[in-house]
């Protein structure tokens, strides 16, 4: 097998603009709505957009690659890292790591990328790691590095990229090549399409020992920050990982040659419904602010506590519907006084109820009244 770096063309990827053109019309169209919709978002609510939008990509990046981490412990490091709060609860190595990187990749979008950055991504994502002989610097392994799935003895490579001493020369270059397709560098590309070259470009030399997934997408998401000089990321990862399995079948294939069409038109699919998903992020805050600003001292603390927590769901809902037996759970009510609240919930248009006695389940309406 030859793989893309080892064409003569290498790395001059080809792809048919025309072929991108409609994508990314519609997603500058979607980032005006974005950037347009969260100016009415008041500061308490900006705020907890930015600790779930980073959280959110910290905890499906990493994910992706099979580690699975404590949501709260997430968003406890992000708060005290961005000064919104202190939470003393103590968070793993592998938790404060991923929200350092998340965290700086927000605060340093417009900043040119260099090996420093990358080196300081992979010291905080790698953050207690015993296990790895580079960190901090690219690979050094004589062995090559492989993506590789199947039995021992009977492995199947996915894909192998350049050689340990051929990296440095290879992320000199991709480093000028990101700096120079920016929105003020020599040679710009559109927003969708460099950030999908960029993470083609940068796995294909997969330049450390471990953590290249995760700060390939967090380049991605660099690449369309700069594209709109906004810092808020989009559900890229969140994504990729509802599309795993094709996200992982479109990058091996577009590792094998230079004509990289297929590869961009996935990624443009995936960047749209991405900006999708963090637009009704948006919309649910919004519509969250306004429901609790309007039940504000018409409520007692049992229903308050029952709708904070409905919320705490956010854009994908209460998993079921909220039924009594829930709401008595949460609130510690009994199931006279759990009757009345429901009743007085959905009167008041916070509820909307579907199904009758036990069947009786409740869902947030949202809906935003004039």
């Amino acid at each position: 097998m030859t793989w893309n770096w080892q064409k003569p063309d290498w790395p001059n990827f080809q792809w048919e603009r025309s072929r991108l053109a409609h994508a990314e019309e519609q997603f500058l169209l979607g980032a005006g709505v974005a950037l347009g919709t969260v100016k009415h978002l008041n500061g308490a609510a900006r705020d907890q957009l930015i600790v779930e939008a980073i959280s959110g990509e910290a905890l499906t990046t990493s994910e992706i690659e099979g580690e699975i981490l404590n949501r709260a412990s997430v968003q406890s490091s992000i708060q005290r890292q961005l000064g919104l709060a202190f939470d003393p609860r103590r968070v793993t190595p592998a938790e404060q790591g991923i929200a350092e990187m998340m965290v700086d990749l927000y605060r340093t979008f417009p900043a040119p990328l260099s090996g420093r950055m990358l080196f300081s991504w992979h010291c905080r994502m790698t953050l207690g790691r015993q296990d790895l002989a580079d960190i901090g610097r690219y690979r050094a392994s004589r062995e090559p590095m492989q993506v590789v799935s199947g039995k021992m003895g009977d492995p199947r490579i996915h894909f192998e990229a350049p050689p340990s001493k051929q990296v440095p020369a290879e992320m000199k270059r991709f480093i000028a090549w990101f700096n120079r397709t920016g929105p003020r560098g020599a040679d710009p590309l559109p927003a969708i399409t460099r950030a999908g070259m960029a993470h083609l470009y940068f796995e294909s030399i997969h330049p450390f020992e471990d953590g290249n997934g995760r700060i390939g997408r967090a380049i991605a998401e660099k690449a369309i920050a700069q594209s709109f000089g906004q810092p808020i990321l989009i559900a890229l990862a969140t994504t990729i990982l509802a599309h795993q399995k094709s996200y992982y079948d479109a990058l091996e294939n577009a590792n094998k040659q230079n004509e990289i069409t297929a590869w961009l038109t996935w990624f443009a699919a995936i960047a749209l419904e991405a900006q999708r998903r963090t637009l009704a992020q948006v919309e649910f805050l919004i519509a969250k602010t306004k429901l609790l600003d309007r039940l504000r001292g018409q409520i007692n603390n049992r229903q308050e506590k029952a709708l904070l927590r409905m919320l705490k769901e956010g854009t994908d809902g209460f998993k079921g519907g909220l039924s009594a037996g829930n709401y008595s759970t949460i609130t510690g009510a009994s199931p006279a006084t759990t009757t009345r609240d429901l009743a007085d919930l959905t009167e008041k248009g916070a509820l909307i109820r579907t199904g009758e006695r036990k069947h009786a389940r409740y869902a947030l309406d949202l809906s935003m009244p004039e």
